[in-house]
């Protein structure tokens, strides 16, 4: 089975959404759900925005929902992310409550290199040059040019939704082009970039605790035991006691580490996604939650922890459909170094990318306060130079993450008019804004809420903090749209 990097877990929301996630497994198991009701459009998009000379074009897909366009209403132009834009969330999601309200047109634009919007011919290193978030938000300013003349929206407003690393764009979008943008709604937007994530593991222990107290260090010892087993060269039993795809092979410190990587995801997508209500996109492991994860581990008539960790991978599986777990690092660098669009449609190579030259986040297990081992943050680079070059090495990657915050601010955000939504249980709150700035940069931080929490329709079992954010963003909404 295909297997993206763990990063991929990193941001999204809308999935193939506008709230990916940022780890492997939230691109692995991305939501299939489809509306083929609503149509594909296509817009002429240039390659190269930074070069007046260069005047090579290509075709980016959006959708549009204006079944609550009222005259004079906004535009809530949802941004797309490191992933297939899903047009389930023309038809669904909170931020069409919005527009009903308020009369708006909703439009969605994926991003560049992701899903059907193929700039080049193949996703070689060298194309990849013209993948970089500065690309992706002219290519909003420029489609916010060209369809206000197009669909008649000179006196409109326009508000920028996202969540994940869309939430990122979107803040930055309202940052750089606020003659453009009147206002944006930014969702668990990791706005600070950073090489060495080591908190997000932190947040990820302090979750799992709040369930159980033990669970973090039963998980600990578990994950203690598969490095024995690995130096004890027991892949057989490995293999056979998580369901791996093939027999484990380890032939490097590389193989090691992807294993504990492969594992270590399953509970880090959990965590991130905990009691989320993606099940319009077509995601199947919802009813997977921290507390069915922390039951198993509490469970001593399973056996050891080891046997309970197993036992928690082996439910994953069976809920999503998977007979077994691919865990060979040989087959996820061929599968990444692979530059054809077909093998791609889910943006491991892509997102990979864009990690390794833009913003780090590289998810290690380098503190302390976290129940993992044996994922430090050279394996993370490492990857980076074993599918894009030894170019791309600590030193670039370091060079890379500190011009991108140079050139957005990181936490020093400047500006007007953006919410920054956060749930406190989502590991990528870390990276984020978590207090006001100012009187109209404003922070909505949602106890017991996890990644995007506030995107999704709205549903009972809502941790109470998730309404209430959502209705204050609707207050906001109304107050700054006439402004």
């Amino acid at each position: 089975m295909f297997r993206l990097p763990v990063l991929l877990l990193l941001l999204v929301c809308l999935g193939a959404s506008p709230c990916y996630g940022f780890l492997a497994k939230a691109h692995k198991r991305q939501p299939t759900a489809s509306s083929p009701s609503v149509p594909e459009y296509w817009f002429e998009q240039r390659l190269n925005h930074f070069s007046g000379a260069d005047t090579r074009v290509w075709q980016q897909r959006y959708f549009m929902n204006d079944t609550y366009r009222q005259s004079g209403g906004p535009v809530f132009l949802m941004i797309g992310g490191e992933g297939p834009a899903n047009p389930a969330w023309m038809t669904s999601g909170a931020w069409l409550t919005y527009a009903e309200k308020l009369g708006a047109l909703c439009l969605m634009l994926e991003h560049r290199f992701y899903g059907k919007s193929h700039p080049t011919q193949d996703i070689s290193t060298d194309n990849l040059h013209y993948l970089s978030s500065q690309q992706a938000l002219a290519d909003i300013a420029h489609f916010q040019t060209v369809m206000k003349e197009k669909l008649g929206l000179a006196d409109s407003k326009w508000v920028v939704f996202g969540g994940s690393y869309p939430g990122s764009l979107s803040a930055w979008y309202r940052m750089k082009y606020p003659h453009l943008a009147h206002m944006a709604v930014a969702s668990s937007a990791p706005v600070k970039v950073q090489v060495n994530f080591s908190e997000y593991l932190e947040v990820v222990q302090l979750a799992l605790s709040l369930n159980h107290s033990d669970c973090p260090e039963a998980i600990k010892m578990a994950s203690e035991e598969v490095s024995k087993l690995l130096v004890l060269s027991s892949f057989q039993k490995l293999t056979d006691d998580f369901r791996l795809c093939e027999l484990l092979q380890i032939n490097s410190w590389m193989d090691t580490a992807y294993l504990l990587d492969t594992l270590a995801e399953n509970i880090m997508n959990v965590v991130q996604y905990n009691k989320d209500n993606r099940e319009f996109e077509g995601v199947k492991d919802t009813s997977i939650t921290i507390q069915v994860v922390c039951d198993i581990m509490a469970n001593k008539s399973l056996g050891t922890p080891y046997y309970r960790y197993a036992n928690v991978i082996r439910t994953i599986l069976e809920v999503n459909g998977e007979k077994c777990m691919d865990a060979s690092y040989k087959k996820f660098i061929q599968d990444m170094r692979n530059i054809t669009w077909a093998s791609v449609s889910l943006g491991g190579r892509q997102w990979m990318y864009q990690t390794c030259t833009e913003f780090g986040f590289f998810q290690s297990t380098d503190s302390a306060a976290q129940p993992f081992s044996g994922i430090p943050l050279s394996y993370h680079v490492q990857q980076c130079s074993d599918i894009f070059g030894p170019e791309y090495n600590l030193s670039m990657v370091t060079d890379s993450v500190q011009q991108t915050n140079e050139y957005y601010g990181g936490l020093d955000i400047k500006g007007s008019r953006i919410i920054f939504p956060n749930g406190l249980i989502d590991p990528w709150h870390r990276l984020g804004i978590n207090a006001d700035l100012s009187g109209d940069l404003i922070a909505i931080q949602m106890e017991g809420a996890a990644h995007c929490a506030n995107m999704y329709p709205a549903r009972l079992e809502d941790p109470p903090s998730v309404p209430s954010a959502r209705q204050y963003i609707f207050q906001l909404l109304t107050k700054w749209l006439n402004t």
